[in-house]
């Protein structure tokens, strides 16, 4: 029997790579907009309106431009009250595509403009995760992006504020923002810290570079796994490294698409990454700014870029395979899944 988009949606589903400030509500948008004074800042007045001009992504040229669109998002997110509802809403919204694990990702310091420490951040947004995880039964992690267009102690700063939430709430460090000009090795001293501080690392890496940025992020940074990774096919030989190592990709196809990082879902070369034997787990980047779930980028992946569905089932399960949990409780959460999948086939 063909696989279709609701067999998906039924799967048991895990989310590795979505930013906090990319994936708002439009409604949650406007509220804040109008609760905190800012009716100005927004592009539009109603959701109508909001979704057409958020449309308009689709014929940004660069990811670069693409990443501009933040400034919409992260004024309105400067208040405990505000990054507590959305971590929140956001981890609801995954509950109810079957998205039982998410890691979720943001840059702290983007959230102090208006008084608010990085620490008083943090925690709001991890109160609103672990609100959502009573309220609907997701397990979730947070992920602390350094950026790369910034100074190396900004970065540092973030990852010293992520070793010291290590055993509270935040599992692992990346670091994020356009690649051109903004070499992964210019944050050295933060990656020390964290992998001296054990923290898990993900990297973006090969979105809108060549495969020597993500050369940069596995030997200058320790990246245990990549963001995007589209130009990995670049280089053959790195390619292989990334099958003999089981070295997993985040790949992020209508996001991609967007950037014009590929030219089309069709042209994406994440099937060819999934012959070749490498890891891929597959995922929304911004569930707003793309207009999707993970169950719309799975359901892409196999209709578009090509995945056959028992290789879908499998990338299905790398989410939780490389999910950045302790031990025992990946073993058990992809124990469950495992099961269920295997009920579904």
């Amino acid at each position: 029997m063909a696989l279709t988009r609701d067999d998906i949606l039924a799967w048991p589903k895990a989310e590795l790579h979505c930013h906090l400030d990319g994936s708002l509500r439009l409604s949650t948008m406007l509220d804040l907009a109008r609760e905190q004074g800012k009716p100005d800042l927004l592009p539009a007045d109603t959701e109508q309106g909001m979704a057409d001009e958020l449309q308009k992504i689709d014929r940004r040229a660069t990811l670069e431009e693409y990443l501009a669109w933040f400034g919409y998002s992260i004024p309105l997110m400067q208040t405990r009250d505000a990054l507590h509802r959305i971590a929140y809403e956001l981890a609801e919204d995954a509950a109810k595509e079957n998205v039982r694990y998410m890691e979720v990702r943001y840059g702290p310091v983007l959230h102090t403009d208006e008084g608010l420490t990085m620490w008083q951040v943090n925690d709001a947004v991890l109160a609103g995760l672990a609100d959502a995880e009573r309220d609907h039964g997701i397990k979730t992690g947070l992920i602390v992006c350094g950026l790369r267009d910034r100074r190396e102690s900004a970065s540092l700063a973030q990852a010293e504020l992520a070793a010291s939430y290590r055993e509270r709430g935040v599992l692992g460090f990346d670091l994020a923002g356009g690649e051109s000009g903004n070499p992964a090795e210019m944050h050295g001293a933060a990656f020390y810290l964290a992998r001296k501080e054990l923290l898990n690392i993900t990297v973006h890496a090969g979105e809108s570079f060549g495969p020597a940025s993500i050369r940069q992020a596995l030997f200058k940074c320790g990246a245990h796994r990549i963001g995007h990774g589209v130009t990995l096919g670049q280089d053959p030989e790195l390619l292989r490294y990334f099958v003999d190592r089981q070295i997993p990709l985040e790949v992020c196809p209508t996001s991609n698409v967007q950037t014009h990082v590929v030219a089309s879902y069709e042209a994406h070369p994440v099937a060819e990454y999934v012959r070749a034997g490498v890891p891929v787990t597959i995922n929304t980047d911004n569930r707003l700014f793309s207009h999707t779930t993970v169950t719309d980028e799975l359901w892409l992946a196999h209709t578009r870029c090509g995945i056959p569905a028992d290789a879908l089932r499998e990338i299905a399960l790398n989410g939780f395979r490389y999910a950045f949990l302790p031990w025992p409780e990946k073993q058990s959460l992809l124990s469950q899944v495992t099961r269920e999948l295997a009920g579904d086939a």
